[in-house]
């Protein structure tokens, strides 16, 4: 990773806190800095420097203004004679920033938001944008996002996948209505995370997660084997039908809210302990004695709870048969919910979204950014254990067939 040497002038510090665009000038002196720092790195040289590695000369800058939520930056972006000097310090510069300037001007001419957005744009952005400046934006962005959301998934096994929910306000019809955006996040054979696509849905209902799970199928997601999520009526379902002979793993948290929703609040913090034992037995055998206790002790105190805990035992602990290893990651969707708060970040300031392509947009472009960040970074999981558990699953499958054919 390139270091890099900074000045900042008095004049600047001062103005850090005593004006408005303070932090929008302290960020265009640095990154002014680190583009003449870059240009003499591609060069090996400095300013009328004499050396025999130089590359090339510089031939002055060009203007170049960069819109972001400090304000707008003036960049001198340095040329180069008989070249071209590349950074990829504007690439970087995050599509999520991108879309969520683009959300937030669209609310603005639309028509759809108040005096209120109208001014936490300009604060933002450091400027007001006509339609024409909209679109183009636009054209450049939604490309890239729509060719991440549907690229092909068949390129791995996922034998691990996550899904999960989280409802947005979105303005159809003139009207402002609820709608469901439905992510996938799924763990490949290798170990590594990714986030394997998202669609916006008219609700929870069973027909909008089957088309998100065909739609996962049709781009080559398989090896499917076990699906962590909520115990949603019409997400459930729709895993059953879409992903026969799979495991499901309703998440632990959900559970856990639930139980303690239908506990006398007295019982409630002894209630919790008793149960997470249960969840947290080193076996399905263990487990099942442990919940055989909690029934005879709470039977009377707090049925309900205990009606709770029988419904759902099998369900909430699926993730036993699992080597010990995989449990801890796979008993709830809590990775799903951390990608949930930080699109939240963002839905809060836009508060409703004026169309369908903005919340795909804001949404696509965040999760393409932390897509990147999981599958070239480290492994979430060692996948070997799992491989060879589930070989050895499948020869005691084998034998037991075999010996019942012989019979």
């Amino acid at each position: 990773m390139a270091q890099y040497q900074i000045t900042v002038d008095d004049e600047i510090l001062e103005g850090l806190f005593q004006r408005d665009g303070g932090v929008a000038k302290l960020v265009e002196s640095v990154v002014n800095q680190i583009l003449q720092a870059q240009v003499q790195e591609q060069l090996k040289a400095a300013p009328y420097e004499r050396t025999k590695e130089r590359q090339g000369y510089r031939n002055g800058t060009v203007t170049r203004t960069l819109t972001t939520r400090v304000g707008r930056l003036v960049l001198r972006v340095p040329r180069v004679r008989n070249g071209q000097f590349s950074t990829e310090l504007f690439a970087r510069y995050q599509r999520s920033e991108q879309a969520f300037i683009i959300a937030l001007m669209e609310m603005v001419v639309n028509g759809v938001s108040t005096r209120d957005v109208a001014k936490i744009t300009e604060q933002l952005c450091g400027t007001t944008f006509s339609k024409s400046t909209v679109s183009e934006l636009c054209k450049r962005l939604d490309p890239i996002g729509q060719g991440w959301n549907h690229r092909s998934l068949a390129e791995h096994r996922y034998p691990f996948l996550l899904v999960d929910a989280l409802v947005l306000r979105i303005r159809e019809e003139g009207r402002d209505r609820s709608r469901a955006a439905m992510i996938a996040v799924g763990i490949n054979e290798e170990g590594y995370r990714g986030i394997l696509g998202l669609m916006l849905g008219d609700s929870e209902s069973e027909a909008s997660w089957r088309e998100f799970f065909a739609w996962l199928k049709n781009r080559g997601l398989r090896g499917v084997d076990v699906v962590v999520s909520d115990s949603h009526g019409g997400l459930v379902k729709a895993l059953h039908t879409e992903f026969q002979g799979c495991t499901w793993q309703r998440c632990q948290t959900h559970f856990m809210r639930n139980l303690l929703d239908a506990t006398p609040k007295a019982l409630q913090e002894e209630v919790y302990q008793q149960v997470r034992a249960v969840l947290d037995a080193p076996d399905l055998k263990t487990a099942r004695l442990l919940k055989d206790a909690f029934v005879e002790a709470y039977a009377e105190k707090a049925p309900k709870a205990v009606q709770v805990l029988e419904d759902g035992f099998d369900d909430v602990t699926a993730v036993l048969v699992l080597p010990e290893r995989y449990r801890r990651r796979l008993r709830t969707t809590n990775g799903v919910e951390r990608l949930n708060e930080e699109i939240r970040r963002r839905e809060r300031v836009i508060r409703i979204f004026p169309n369908r392509e903005s919340a795909i947009r804001l949404l696509g472009a965040l999760l393409m950014e932390i897509d990147e960040e999981w599958t070239t970074g480290r492994k979430y999981l060692n996948m070997d254990e799992y491989e060879a558990w589930k070989k050895a699953q499948e020869a005691s499958r084998g034998s037991t067939q075999a010996c019942a054919a012989t019979a």
